[in-house]
């Protein structure tokens, strides 16, 4: 090959991008990443170099650029696995294009507008696109707490990436709060743990998981949608730093109708801002209206995205496509029906409360479903060991989580 593709990363969304790329080239992809994660760190299909200095983005350039030049100097395609590593790609755009670095992330200004929620939501709140109600509050200020809110109501960092540094007892990658009381003390908790930037106090849409969606896009550089799937999900995770992502999901699935009208309103705003790249959108439907509401947007594949791979579409590919041959397929709205679940058969018969949807899910089940860290190539007996730990303890987590809903 005339050029290298490095991950950078080593959670699960870097592992099932390292699994795309060996599942097209039977090669072990090149990773970037801070520190070990069990994701990465027991795997036959990769090599991984660590960088701890990578997490600013002074060590992170002088990273990619060392392990450009171990390349050979070839041209590099990055892939991010996160909002930071995407941030610091997109800040420093010229410099990295001029210097033989490929991706396809959105520009700065675009980016910036999503991956800070404050912004997000100010930015969109007139857009073709629903949003929930929303309030911000400013930490550095420390102004009085509104008090005009029904509860429960959803309190989440507005600023990811500082928030993500921070390490405090209590913390929560999501809080639901059932009273003004709570409110005041999970606002002062997350004050006094660090964080000094705009919190989000936001309306909870009622419903259980199963009225939440995830939609996975892809625009090409010049910002043509070329790729959008749709998928109901059942199961988010309940734990307090994993709490908002997928745990199962069914694509070309939806209880609730109106698939064509909002994946045009999803495609429509994506080449309306000029998106180029892949993004994920996080939704709710709200039986109280009618809407699916857009609860944000990550500047990058999710974590759960990997069920496009087996729809046909490896986004290692895509990108490949795309940025070194300059021709990416069209494939359009992904319709099929297919089972994603990081979970074991046993939390889908016990926690999905939805019978129709859980019916669904074991019925897809038996007919074979996705797992983007289950990898039969991938024989590392520690990782084997590992997963079947981690397969267990997801009893506990469902069992003692503190996510509930009513």
């Amino acid at each position: 090959m005339d050029f290298e593709v490095l991950i950078i990363g080593t959670d699960a969304n870097a592992y099932y991008m390292a699994r795309c790329y060996h599942e097209l080239y039977g090669k072990k992809a090149q990773l970037l990443g801070k520190s070990p994660l069990p994701y990465t760190a027991f795997s036959d299909i990769l090599n991984i170099t660590y960088d701890e200095k990578i997490w600013e983005e002074d060590g992170f350039l002088a990273a990619v650029y060392k392990m450009k030049e171990r390349f050979g100097g070839k041209k590099t395609l990055l892939i991010s696995s996160n909002e930071t590593y995407a941030g610091f790609i997109a800040n420093n755009r010229k410099k990295l294009l001029d210097d033989g670095f490929v991706f396809n992330y959105p520009e700065k200004q675009i980016i910036d507008t999503l991956m800070y929620k404050e912004s997000f939501y100010k930015t969109y709140e007139n857009s073709i696109i629903d949003l929930p109600k929303t309030v911000y509050y400013d930490c550095k200020e420390c102004g009085e707490i509104p008090t005009d809110f029904t509860f429960p109501v959803i309190v989440k960092p507005s600023n990811v990436i500082i928030y993500n540094h921070l390490n405090f007892e209590g913390k929560n990658k999501i809080y639901k709060v059932e009273s003004q009381s709570e409110l005041e003390a999970t606002v002062k908790r997350i004050i006094n743990g660090g964080y000094d930037d705009c919190l989000i106090l936001q309306d909870f849409i009622p419903g259980d998981d199963s009225y939440l969606f995830d939609a996975v896009a892809y625009c090409d550089k010049s910002s043509n949608l070329k790729m959008l799937s749709f998928a109901q999900i059942g199961l988010q995770e309940h734990s307090r730093s994993m709490v908002g992502n997928a745990a199962v999901l069914i694509n070309g699935y939806n209880q609730f109708g109106n698939t064509q009208e909002i994946c045009k309103r999803l495609g429509e705003f994506l080449e309306g801002i000029g998106y180029c790249g892949f993004a994920e959108f996080d939704l709710k439907y709200d039986k109280r209206d009618g809407k699916f509401k857009v609860l944000e947007i990550n500047a990058r594949q999710g974590r759960s995205s990997y069920y496009i791979c087996p729809l046909g579409c490896n986004p290692v590919k895509m990108l490949i496509d795309d940025l070194i041959y300059g021709d990416v397929k069209d494939y359009g709205l992904l319709k099929d029906e297919l089972l994603l679940s990081f979970v074991p058969k046993g939390i889908i018969k016990k926690y999905i409360t939805n019978d129709e949807y859980r019916k669904k899910a074991l019925t897809l089940w038996k007919s074979g479903h996705a797992n983007p860290l289950d990898y039969k190539k991938d024989k590392n007996l520690k990782r084997k060991l590992y997963f079947i730990k981690r397969k267990m303890r997801y009893y506990k987590d469902y069992k003692n989580g503190y996510w509930k809903v009513d």
